[in-house]
């Protein structure tokens, strides 16, 4: 359904004919994207049930356009918003770069880079901006702040089970709230402003997934780029790469910014940001159960330890103080630390997929035992004419599979479960454990699912892992 919607707007803003639709991998929002190729030619269709957000999004983005500010170009938008086209940015991001080369010159220039095209978003944006599409709030002001800090209390300091006065809690959030709110330096707030959000494309950065923007600090984007957990920067290069940034800014404004007054506040600013990524994690990952989320708590808390350890924000916060402190301690890092097989772990988990039309496959090993997980009770792609003669292995069927089904949902769940005795198993040295997947033909479902579980496992817990497709010789061709 979604791609034939894809096909009539595409229809309606060009006359090229459409070769292939690819949907991309989701990440944390609901939003659906798909690459279009046509001729030599690639462009993004985007597909939310939430108008609101396509609304912001389209809107800020047309508005940046005419400042010739580097965000993608809108082609098209349906009659329902719900789908709009845009400009192809490409695969490579700002995160991608730094993890692919490391801490070099390049990667360096290429932050210098974000940095100034981020004072110009930020500052020339906010003029004749209309804060009235805001999402949530038009002022990242104190009921906002608050509100992230809430998010962090519920979505995860609770769920740690840590006791503290809660009263006292919410007293200092209000006092950190003002305090943040006491700032000469407003204007267009990124709110996400991560490299992941950063593409790089012939060596030039652009912007995506602004649409969560409002009126607010400076100072909290800066402090969202330069300590994101993932991108692991250094302390020399926070501190360099935010001097240069605020030259940008103080060269985009008629008076400039008094710096200890700014640095002061940024400080505050990165304690915000720090605690709102981990409520995210904890609600995307804790609650939601995706894996790429709860991977990411470990960074993240060691983010904010090294925060704790060498900053201070210049308020007095006693209650929040102690919480800070517990959570950077090492008993609640390794807590959310995967165990990590070492290279001369023994353990070989073996995972199979296979047809119920024949036998379950055997454990050869001592342990016996393991897991049988029954596929059937997902929607059966091989019962589509345009599927049949492909498995789960390739990539049209995947993409049924992650758009039409539960297989997402199916999957983590059992993660929830093998991961259980995956973690045990290294730890008592144990050295095999097999799991199985099965459906009606071994080709499709149970394919797919052994194959994601395969890459899961290597991923989290970089154990060996032997993956068979049992009945592949009696695939459909």
């Amino acid at each position: 359904m979604i791609t034939e919607q894809i096909e009539k707007l595409f229809a309606n803003y060009s006359s090229e004919k459409i070769d292939r639709i690819e949907k991309l991998p989701q990440s944390g929002s609901n939003r659906q994207y798909f690459r279009i190729f046509s001729g030599s030619e690639s462009y993004i269709a985007t597909y939310n049930l939430n108008e609101k957000e396509n609304n912001a999004f389209v809107a800020f983005s047309l508005h940046f356009k005419k400042l010739n500010l580097p965000v993608p170009t809108i082609y098209a938008v349906s009659d329902d918003s719900l789908l709009y086209l845009q400009e192809d940015l490409g695969t490579c991001s700002l995160l991608d770069v730094l993890e692919e080369k490391g801490p070099c010159d390049e990667v360096f220039v290429l932050f210098k880079k974000a940095l100034k095209q981020l004072a110009k978003l930020q500052i020339a944006g906010h003029k004749n901006f209309d804060y009235d599409l805001c999402l949530t709030a038009r002022e990242f002001g104190k009921q906002a702040i608050q509100s992230d800090l809430l998010y962090f209390k519920y979505y995860f300091l609770d769920t740690l089970g840590f006791p503290y006065d809660k009263q006292a809690l919410l007293n200092e959030f209000e006092a950190l709230s003002i305090f943040l709110t006491q700032t000469k330096y407003k204007y267009f707030m990124f709110r996400d402003f991560q490299s992941r959000n950063i593409m790089v494309k012939n060596e030039e950065v652009f912007f995506i997934d602004y649409q969560g923007g409002m009126n607010g600090a400076l100072q909290y984007d800066v402090a969202s780029l330069l300590w994101q957990a993932k991108a692991g920067l250094t302390d020399e290069w926070k501190s360099t790469l935010l001097d240069f940034y605020i030259g940008e800014v103080n060269a985009l404004l008629k008076i400039p910014v008094d710096k200890e007054s700014f640095n002061s506040q940024y400080k505050g600013y990165v304690l915000i940001r720090l605690l709102q990524v981990l409520g995210a994690y904890g609600f995307r990952g804790l609650f939601e159960r995706k894996a790429h989320f709860l991977t990411s708590i470990p960074f993240a808390l060691n983010n904010l330890k090294w925060f704790v350890e060498n900053r201070s924000i210049g308020i007095d916060l006693p209650e929040f103080e102690k919480i800070l402190h517990y959570l950077v301690n090492e008993k609640t890092v390794q807590r959310f630390t995967p165990v990590k097989a070492k290279d001369n772990t023994p353990l070989i988990v073996e995972v199979n997929s296979f047809s119920y039309r024949r036998n379950i496959p055997k454990d050869e090993t001592a342990n016996g035992g393991g897991f049988v997980f029954d596929c059937r009770g997902i929607l059966n792609p091989g019962r589509i004419d345009d599927y049949k003669k492909l498995s789960g292995l390739d990539k049209p069927v995947q993409d049924f599979l992650e758009q039409h089904t539960d297989m997402n949902r199916y999957l983590n769940s059992v993660f929830d479960l093998i991961d259980i005795s995956v973690e045990n198993y290294i730890g008592r040295g144990f050295e095999n454990l097999q799991i199985n997947f099965g459906c009606t033909g071994g080709q499709h479902r149970s394919v797919y699912a052994a194959t994601q579980t395969a890459r899961h496992l290597r991923n989290k817990y970089n154990v060996n892992v032997m993956l068979n497709h049992t009945n592949k010789e009696n695939w459909v061709k």
